[in-house]
């Protein structure tokens, strides 16, 4: 499994005082949450909460947030489960909008903020591939949305963690305990949880003079949902 973990992720140390220029003039930190039951697994599961920091590579602070809580048409009534795991409580669901709206104020903000045009690079971040690799392009499918192809391709943190450090964390536990960084928040909130990413991202960049790059890409997931959307 190592073995296999570090030919995906080669080690590379980005040390050094001249500073890197980086590919992305904002790096899109992104952590879905979703309706879920213990020890089952639900059908079908649906994001609930979709939060996104715009983190500049210029300032390395953030400089504007995307949060909005979803309702599940599915399973509209969150498990005990679910609420004690992610902090997220009916009521804070009862009266949202549903993905596809909430889908397309996200992609509003996209453009409105011009993340992807205009001379701008962008690319998201999430911890590990299942955000974007699985559940998205799931939740379109289910909803009949349509993805936009910016969605195809990111940066996986947990891979850009172990090219700086030699070292492929299990979890955003492990990259913070190695920065021997507090937990913001609770983890499984989808915004503490970007909150968390962002000091980590944060620290690869002051510690490690760190160069973001495109690590994680949509394959057979992603030529099925086109193929069949």
């Amino acid at each position: 499994m190592a073995q296999r973990i570090l030919t995906k992720y080669p080690r590379s140390i980005y040390k050094g005082t001249k500073e890197i220029k980086q590919h992305f003039n904002y790096l899109l930190v992104m952590d879905f949450e979703c309706t879920c039951k213990k020890f089952e697994k639900i059908e079908p599961q649906e994001i609930i909460e979709f939060p996104c920091a715009a983190v500049s590579t210029t300032s390395w602070q953030i400089e504007n947030v995307f949060h909005e809580y979803i309702k599940p048409r599915f399973h509209p009534q969150l498990t005990t489960f679910c609420t004690e795991l992610t902090g997220i409580i009916q009521s804070m669901v009862d009266n949202q909008l549903h993905f596809p709206e909430v889908f397309k104020k996200f992609c509003k903000w996209l453009e409105e903020n011009n993340y992807f045009k205009d001379g701008n690079d962008s690319a998201f971040v999430t911890c590990g591939d299942w955000d974007l690799k699985h559940m998205l392009p799931y939740q379109c499918k289910l909803d009949k949305v349509s993805l936009p192809a910016q969605f195809s391709k990111w940066v996986n943190l947990k891979g850009s963690f172990c090219d700086a450090t030699e070292f492929y964390p299990r979890s955003l536990i492990d990259m913070l305990s190695h920065f021997d960084l507090p937990v913001h928040g609770r983890i499984h909130s989808g915004i503490s949880d970007v909150e968390n990413m962002v000091k980590i991202i944060q620290n690869l960049n002051s510690k490690y003079n760190f160069e973001f790059k495109i690590n994680s890409a949509q394959t057979d997931v992603w030529q099925q949902y086109i193929k069949h959307r």
